[in-house]
């Protein structure tokens, strides 16, 4: 995760939280109130938001000293503690929310990734997100995915060739579609189309594609539809897969089943913040 990346990102997140001030906490507290804060797992999952935490207490106060008592990727249980917290409480209570609220979302991600993952148990096969992400969160959930063992589709449009059955049906066929392409991008731009039916596979293979996705294929087309395809050719199935029927598909000779489930259909895993105030301030 890239730190100035996150960094712009959460100055966004605590502008938006809490404004200029926040209202309650600035008016019964001051820089020299101290006390701790515990970040508690409330349910089992797989951990994701280390560098959140510590990212988002330094972005707030340079005198906020952050204990992780776990790392992204590890499998947490309900009442462990995650971090300690210390410094003063007005910046202790304005992190809370953002801080919460990030790495709920993030482990419901990565927990879910990670029982996708599990429940397909393929070596050869991996798991992978889609585009849709929540607005502005792309970068976060998408590490999420790869703290829970999967892997990244294309992170935004510019990054790689996606033609999907819109281009097609604009540009009037695949060898179409894929010529113009050719003719205005690099060598090192990779091309996938998106193939529903036999014939669709059969010109993405002639136009030598870099990957064919089948998409909203059922499982015994999938089977004929797979041996029409080159091995050098990656293959990826999408569309309305589901994480508990994921083992129907262990035994295709597939490389990739993306999942949109992943990122856009989330339970967030709950954490508690619990607060221990010293007694006598700081002179």
């Amino acid at each position: 995760m890239n730190k100035f990346k996150l960094e712009e990102m959460l100055k966004a997140f605590f502008i938006e939280d809490f404004g200029d001030l926040d209202i309650t906490t600035d008016h019964i507290f001051n820089e020299k109130d101290v006390g701790t804060l515990t970040i508690q797992a409330k349910e089992t999952g797989i951990f994701c938001g280390e560098k959140i935490i510590k990212t988002a207490y330094n972005l707030l106060d340079d005198n906020v000293d952050v204990k992780l008592h776990v790392r992204d990727g590890e499998q947490i249980e309900s009442t462990q503690d995650i971090a300690h917290i210390h410094g003063p409480v007005p910046s202790l209570l304005k992190g809370e929310r953002v801080v919460l609220n990030l790495i709920q979302r993030l482990s419901g991600i990565a927990t879910k990734t990670n029982r996708a993952v599990t429940t397909l148990d393929s070596d050869h096969t991996k798991i992978s997100d889609t585009r849709k992400t929540t607005p502005g969160l792309r970068l976060l959930e998408k590490y999420a995915v790869r703290v829970g063992g999967g892997i990244n589709h294309r992170l935004r449009l510019d990054d790689a060739v996606m033609i999907k059955d819109n281009h097609i049906a604009f540009a009037g066929s695949i060898k179409e579609a894929v010529n113009r392409v050719r003719k205005n991008v690099g060598h090192m731009v990779k091309i996938e189309v998106e193939a529903e039916h036999e014939q669709h596979v059969l010109d993405a293979v002639e136009a030598n594609v870099d990957v064919i996705m089948l998409d909203n294929v059922d499982l015994d087309q999938l089977y004929k539809l797979i041996q029409l395809i080159p091995r050098d050719i990656t293959t990826e199935l999408s569309g309305g897969i589901n994480i508990k029927d994921l083992p129907k598909y262990r035994d295709l000779n597939v490389d990739v089943i993306s999942m949109g489930c992943l990122t856009h259909q989330i339970e967030a895993l709950d954490f508690s913040a619990n607060h221990h105030f010293e007694k006598e301030r700081v002179s």
